[in-house]
């Protein structure tokens, strides 16, 4: 399924039901009076959360989301039916807009989170509402309203715990595939990862994190080049970064420096925020080299750069380093969670 991360849709809710003009009329009964029953609500459409989605491609067919409308009274003061809601299941993750006027009107971050985007008309009034002491037999009604009715657009960011990021080809599909249950696309050429893969990183003890593989990031991305800001929106979701650099067997600490800052400028260039998020080094394709070579390669990069943060060098072909990572970096959320309290602990997603 091709990924698409916005979309732009119509919803209205549903008209609400007409009031009735009727009269009660029984044998034996000859003053019956007024007895028009009120229409029905209008169905209103609410987006809600589903954590079993991660793409917004539904929308590519289905653009215009129409709620049921109430029906009208009936005599015996009998009330129309109302108009079903309609729910229009959107991944985890999808901020809403009003398309014309710009306006934030909602983030679905949770599954089965409902939020409501077009409210149902209100119902019109039968005669019977209209009785008084000066006016026994009214024949007056009212029309029921009509419902909400916008444009959205609609736009996904992923919900994960941790982000991988770097260079086309460092090895993070391959580091999530080998942490995960997730099958993300391995092959040796730079953008294998077209959309962004999630992976559930299960550890003892029930503990578990969400990573996002994010598609690699070249100079300019920030403009749009390569695969551009598509993909690095996605990022501002996450907690604590995981930067890739690949050890090549033909690279030096400068360039591996170079490398580092060209990321790092991409993602200042981007949002300021997104740069100040913690970020780790992970010098990757640990097995291309001699333990202890590739261990001085990346210590000497480290020096290069001045870096100040916690760093690690792994190996998704042997599995060296990989689970001590993904155990440092749930203790590390854990200890963020702590420090920040129950309540704030859950509002780091924007």
């Amino acid at each position: 399924m091709k990924f698409v991360d916005e979309a732009t849709i119509s919803v209205a809710g549903g008209k609400g039901g007409d009031g009735c003009l009727s009269f009660r009329r029984e044998k034996f009964v000859p003053r019956g009076g007024p007895d028009g029953g009120d229409g029905g609500d209008g169905g209103s459409v609410y987006l809600v959360g589903d954590e079993g989605l991660n793409t917004l491609s539904d929308f590519r067919y289905t653009r215009r989301f129409q709620a049921p409308s109430g029906q009208a009274g009936s005599g015996g003061r009998r009330a129309g039916p109302k108009g079903d809601d309609l729910e229009v299941r959107v991944p985890v993750g999808t901020l809403v807009f009003d398309a014309d006027t710009g306006e934030a009107i909602g983030d679905v971050v949770a599954d089965g989170q409902r939020l409501l985007v077009a409210r149902g008309g209100f119902h019109g009034l039968g005669n019977t509402r209209f009785k008084s002491s000066v006016n026994q037999a009214p024949r007056r009604t009212s029309a029921g309203t009509s419902g909400d009715s916008r444009r959205l657009r609609l736009e996904l960011k992923l919900l994960a715990d941790v982000g991988l990021v770097g260079k086309p080809n460092a090895g993070k599909s391959t580091f999530l595939s080998t942490v995960s249950a997730a099958r993300p696309k391995v092959a040796d050429y730079p953008f294998t990862t077209l959309v962004p893969s999630l992976g559930v990183v299960t550890l003892a003890q029930q503990r578990s994190l969400v990573m996002a593989d994010i598609p690699g990031l070249i100079e300019g991305a920030a403009e749009g080049a390569g695969l551009g800001i598509r993909f690095l929106r996605h990022l501002a979701r996450n907690r604590l970064l995981l930067h890739l650099v690949a050890l090549d067997a033909d690279t030096t600490p400068q360039r591996l420096a170079s490398e580092v800052r060209e990321i790092e400028q991409e993602l200042t260039a981007f949002d300021s925020d997104l740069a100040e998020l913690p970020r780790w080094l992970v010098f990757s394709k640990a097995d291309l080299w001699p333990e202890d070579e590739g261990m001085e390669l990346a210590r000497r990069c480290v020096v290069e750069l001045g870096w100040n943060q916690r760093w690690w060098v792994v190996s998704s072909v042997s599995g060296q380093g990989c689970r001590v990572l993904c155990e440092a970096a749930l203790e590390f959320l854990e200890t963020m969670d702590e420090s920040v309290g129950p309540a704030e602990a859950d509002a780091w997603r924007p």
